[in-house]
């Protein structure tokens, strides 16, 4: 109760000192951030430790050799995703998928935000829900595309000129859907913004749904004794992440046309010698070609369309002794939002696929979606797969405190291959298994662990396959199975000379492999070792990898996330009453 009236008092005395002063003293009316554990997750304190073999290297690989390194505080999931999580994200996406359907079909699935009009923009975007806007392409009205009753529901974009035209404005991007009256008025205040109305009730078996959702269903020619079964191939989860790494690049200045606009047919050549704040010239020939044809770039409207690497937009001035601040920027952030798009089912016949003349028939039949097995961990899941719940997982925990008035946390993710060691060794830096000894018995002579003991004796350490995800005893963190079970993906990008180049200081190697790339750039790395592998495999300083397209029945992963603070020994102390204490004495 005295904690309640003291943040109660702080913020009272933080809001009545909103006169100025002349004094710097911060934003006022800001309230104390208290960190929470996120729920199923444990605090991992920030700390240095030991990272690499603690062990002799037994198949002499030489790829972890021990160097100190220093983490900062985060939250790890304290088990691996079951398949009972997972399916909570496959069936959002089913879900998601239906109501969109029923919406071309039955409006009471959609809920609609009134608008102000402007602009053709009907409701607040940041008032809703990001992950539940109805998504399409922009759609340009045509008159011969209105129906018998002279309406039509298409997303628009644009606005009228001075005779009633649609303008086509590629650089505006308003989305949004609804029944517009002909002719087209972008401008009209009954023109409604809707989004998926979660809180209907969707019944997959009630009569009147499922005539409605019958494109969701596989068709009768692929169907196995005409049982009616959702198509997983159409299970597409569209989501973005930002390429960080990508914006932070620093590259060639690009041409700045000094505001002074050009007509798209204006070639360089009509430019003349309009120079930019480097004084360049403006000269085609110098020009990287066009990124997509391949071809000289003899057209300003080529150059306005090239997207280039590193900062290409000059946000300083020159002074008048010609001096320059030379802060850069981007001119266009829409390239470091990655648009993805992928199917979020797992792989149920990896279980077939991985073993050769082994029998595995009724896991790939039942492992994922069968109640017995909701709190085994997810397998059969690629590391993009793992990536894009990460995403969603953030967007889900983001849009209710969102909803509640709260701020922004961190995002959930993968661990790097740093965190995920930390984790694992716990409090125990120098000992070889997670649960804190240099052995894999117990006093009792009990294993520790679901791996494949005693050549091939699966079931001398209680399990078989995989186990529940809070087997066995957790280690000094409060973190089960961080050996055996399944391995785990790390965030990680594999490299066998990493330990000898890597930072200190949250040591990461990230590579972000395209298509085209060679196998050997596929690879991410997994720790941990899983109910297949021998007990090498389950010291916290063994490292192997799996290619990123590639889904197991062995390989499985937990999410993490930054912990925002300083991230000490105790956690309850950051934002608590010795912080508050200290700043009121500060002011």
């Amino acid at each position: 109760m005295k904690k309640l009236l003291l943040f109660g008092f702080v913020g009272t005395m933080l809001a009545s000192c909103i006169e100025q002063t002349g004094e710097l003293t911060g934003v006022a009316g800001r309230q104390p951030y208290q960190p929470e554990v996120p729920l199923g997750m444990v605090y991992v304190r920030s700390g240095a430790f030991q990272m690499g073999e603690t062990d002799q290297d037994v198949p002499f690989l030489f790829q972890t050799r021990p160097r100190p390194v220093s983490v900062q505080a985060f939250y790890m999931d304290n088990t691996e995703i079951s398949n009972n999580e997972y399916r909570q994200f496959v069936n959002w996406v089913r879900d998601s998928i239906a109501r969109e359907i029923l919406y071309t079909k039955d409006k009471e699935w959609v809920k609609g935000l009134p608008g102000d009009g402007k602009d053709g923009k009907q409701g607040m975007w940041e008032d809703a829900d990001a992950t539940s806007w109805i998504k399409y392409t922009e759609y340009y009205l045509d008159e011969s595309e209105l129906d018998d009753a002279g309406t039509t529901k298409f997303i628009v974009s644009g606005k009228e000129d001075k005779d009633g035209q649609v303008v086509h404005e590629p650089d505006k991007r308003l989305e949004y859907r609804g029944e517009y009256d002909a002719p087209f008025k972008p401008n009209k205040p009954e023109n409604i913004l809707f989004y998926l109305d979660w809180e209907k009730e969707l019944d997959y078996s009630s009569a009147d749904v499922i005539p409605l959702l019958a494109e969701m269903y596989l068709p009768t020619d692929e169907r196995y004794y005409r049982r009616k079964e959702i198509d997983t191939r159409k299970l597409m989860y569209r989501y973005f992440w930002i390429d960080y790494r990508e914006a932070a690049r620093r590259g060639d200045l690009n041409i700045d046309y000094g505001g002074t606009p050009f007509k798209d047919d204006d070639t360089w050549q009509d430019a003349g010698d309009k120079v930019n704040k480097e004084h360049r010239t403006l000269d085609k020939e110098t020009l990287p070609p066009n990124p997509v044809t391949g071809q000289s770039q003899e057209n300003i409207k080529d150059w306005k369309n090239y997207k280039g690497p590193g900062q290409e937009l000059d946000l300083g001035r020159f002074n008048e002794k010609g001096q320059n601040n030379a802060i850069r920027g981007h001119s266009d952030r829409s390239r470091f939002i990655i648009d993805e798009e992928i199917n979020v089912y797992p792989d149920t016949l990896c279980w077939v696929r991985d073993f050769t003349y082994s029998f595995h028939d009724p896991m790939s039949n039942m492992y994922f979606w069968h109640p017995a097995y909701d709190n085994y961990p997810v397998v059969g899941i690629t590391w993009v797969q793992a990536k894009a719940f990460s995403v969603w997982r953030t967007q889900l925990l983001n849009n209710w405190l969102i909803s509640e008035g709260q701020l922004f946390v961190n995002d959930f993710r993968l661990p790097t291959e740093a965190e995920w060691e930390r984790g694992a060794r716990g409090s125990n830096e120098l000992n070889n298994y997670p649960w804190g000894g240099p052995y894999i018995r117990n006093n009792a002579g009990c294993f520790l662990g679901n791996f494949k003991p005693m050549r091939g004796r699966y079931f001398e350490d209680g399990g078989f396959h995989t186990v529940k995800v809070y087997s066995y005893n957790p280690n000094n963190w409060g973190l089960y199975c961080m050996a055996g079970n399944v391995s785990e993906w790390c965030e990680t990008a594999f490299d066998e000379s990493m330990y000898e180049v890597q930072h200190e200081m949250n040591p990461d190697y990230r590579y972000d492999a395209k298509d085209w790339d060679p196998p050997v750039m596929k690879r991410k790395v997994i720790r941990g070792g899983s109910w297949k592998d021998v007990g090498y495999y389950l010291m916290c300083g063994t490292r192997t990898y799996e290619y990123q397209d590639t889904a197991k029945s062995y390989i499985g992963f937990r999410n993490v996330m930054t912990h925002l603070g300083r991230g000490g020994v105790d956690m309850t102390l950051e934002g608590g009453v010795e912080e508050i204490q200290s700043d009121i004495q500060l002011r």
